[in-house]
């Protein structure tokens, strides 16, 4: 039985847990010059995020998702995997990686624990994907998209941010994909941060256009799933696979927030784009802090808020995605 409630009657069953705050790609919405490293950043170490997820676990958390930066740039993320698998009550460990290292490390990965697959990727044409990225490495990422499928991972989506004259003309293509691929796609408007305004201003596609879309070519609504992400999901006969829109300005889109987040520096944060964060590195250094830290995990989630202020332009403490794993 889950612990993890607020004021709000929210549930909590799902952590997205940050392992680096470093990134190989140059994403132009999040990252453009590239990952510029603050001194020397100690992230969370292998013994410290047990001690975590067995305290999220405890509280009735089943479903870890490992973020970034990017994940992969962690040389010990097998042994991190099979740490997190291994907690009790522990069902579901997904992953969310740009995915060009999959071709080279997505069996070991698997091997280890990981259930479940998020992909980045903002286009199905190479040269858009280069232009977006700052990386022409596309062909690697749909290699590993075809692995994780032979491997029969559980779950295996793909994220692609709307962006306005960059690739807001690709659902056809998108369509096609799907047509023999039991994957999903999920389409993400772009969110305003700390350092992106401009950028915002000038490709922000409200999402409303992509649904309108979808309907009007037969995909229909699908009930959520409980632990499910915010993504609304759609469905068509003909097609095997699905598409998810994750629409952060519409109307009610906190009401079913599911997730907590913990930074690669062990910070809890109660929303993406709230203006505080509560250490939890101090508790992670000793068994005997355990139930210190169940205090501060529950005694906190008294004070999140009901909603985000992305309408306000109120970013929080998120200068980027980066920073916090989306």
């Amino acid at each position: 039985m889950s612990q993890l409630t607020d004021g709000f009657g929210r549930s909590f069953p799902y952590l997205r847990l940050s392992l680096t705050e470093a990134c190989n790609f140059r994403c132009s919405y999040c990252l453009p010059d590239g990952y510029q490293a603050d001194g020397r950043p100690q992230f969370l170490s292998v013994a410290e995020i047990e001690r975590l997820v067995r305290a999220f676990a405890t509280l009735g958390m089943h479903k870890i998702r490992l973020t970034g930066g990017e994940p992969s740039l962690r040389k010990d993320l097998d042994q991190i995997i099979e740490t997190v698998a291994r907690v009790p009550g522990i069902r579901k460990v997904a992953i969310t990686t740009n995915g060009c290292l999959l071709p080279r490390r997505l069996p070991g990965w698997h091997r280890a624990g990981l259930t479940a697959l998020n992909v980045s990727m903002d286009s199905l044409r190479r040269e858009r994907f280069h232009a977006i990225t700052g990386h022409d490495r596309l062909p690697e990422v749909l290699e590993g998209i075809a692995m994780a499928q032979q491997l029969g991972l559980q779950s295996i989506k793909l994220n692609a941010v709307l962006l306005r004259d960059r690739n807001d003309d690709e659902l056809p293509d998108w369509m096609e994909f799907l047509r023999e691929r039991p994957v999903s796609v999920r389409f993400i408007e772009l969110m305003r941060t700390g350092d992106n305004r401009n950028y915002f201003e000038r490709h922000h596609l409200n999402a409303d256009v992509v649904i309108n879309q979808l309907e009007a070519a037969g995909w229909h609504l699908r009930p959520r799933a409980a632990d499910a992400g915010p993504a609304r999901e759609f469905t068509h006969p003909d097609y095997r696979g699905s598409f998810g829109i994750i629409a952060p300005y519409s109307r009610d889109f906190c009401k079913g927030c599911n997730r907590l987040r913990v930074t690669a520096k062990g910070d809890l944060r109660l929303c993406l784009f709230g203006d505080f964060g509560v250490a939890l590195r101090p508790l992670l250094q000793s068994d005997e802090d355990h139930d210190a830290l169940l205090a501060r995990i529950t005694t906190q989630l008294g004070l999140k808020a009901a909603g985000h202020g992305l309408h306000q332009g109120l970013t929080g403490l998120t200068p980027h995605l980066a920073s916090i794993g989306g």
